[in-house]
């Protein structure tokens, strides 16, 4: 059953998947465009075979519709994309010949993959994509998305007064490299499954190398706890 499971999808349905993200997407989220989607696929393949479980069939629909809607960062509704997106893909897997209950599959994969949304992932394929998004939001990539995320929003890298947060509270809505012990370096410890928390482990490790080579540019020393999370 395990072969039957993991057995690949059609080959033109990806191209397809990925015309449609292309067309919903208006190209200023470089954070969630067809580039991470893609990212997001290729770690759902890596989770899936090293797991070696998850239907690939149900993960590539939800891997490129996730984020139908994406609505900014500081946007009232943002925690409402995923289960929007979820509703708007309905139609695209009708098309694509997906049955009634694969479409019911996605959409709780779909809706499930949001840390925002904060919907339990019940089934394996949900704890996959939600793994393999939040892996993106890691290492060398991690560390991209959040400076374009925070160009885009008009957000100062650190806090010039005090960059590590020594003597206030984090703020990520107001200064980016806050938003990585807020959330992001907190992340491996949410991963669902055993590859998910190794190869976030990997990443994290990149990421807190950064921040130490930041702080001694930045003529200071990174906190022990943001070193310890």
């Amino acid at each position: 059953m395990l072969v039957a499971r993991l057995v690949e999808p059609e080959p033109s349905l990806r191209a397809d998947l990925q015309e449609v993200l292309s067309a919903h997407i208006d190209g200023d989220d470089t954070a969630h465009d067809l580039a991470h989607a893609d990212r997001v696929w290729l770690n759902v393949r890596d989770i899936a075979s090293n797991e070696g479980r998850g239907n690939l069939r149900i993960l590539i629909a939800a891997a490129y519709l996730h984020d139908l809607v994406s609505l900014p960062k500081d946007h009232p509704d943002r925690h409402k994309s995923s289960t929007l997106s979820a509703d708007m893909a309905a139609p695209v897997l009708q098309r694509f010949g997906y049955t009634a209950d694969e479409i019911t599959q996605v959409q709780h994969v779909i809706a499930a993959h949001s840390y925002s949304a904060n919907i339990p992932p019940e089934t394996i394929e949900a704890m996959i994509l939600q793994d393999a998004d939040r892996l993106d939001a890691l290492g060398a990539i991690g560390i991209a998305r959040t400076f374009a995320v925070s160009g885009a929003l008009g957000r100062p890298i650190y806090d010039a007064a005090d960059p590590f947060a020594k003597a206030r509270d984090l703020d990520d809505r107001n200064f980016a490299i806050d938003h990585w012990p807020a959330k992001l370096l907190r992340l491996g410890a949410l991963m669902n499954t055993d590859s998910g928390k190794a190869l976030a482990r990997q990443r994290i490790i990149l990421m807190k190398s950064f921040l130490t080579q930041l702080a001694s540019e930045l003529g200071t020393a990174l906190p022990p706890d943001w070193d310890d999370i």
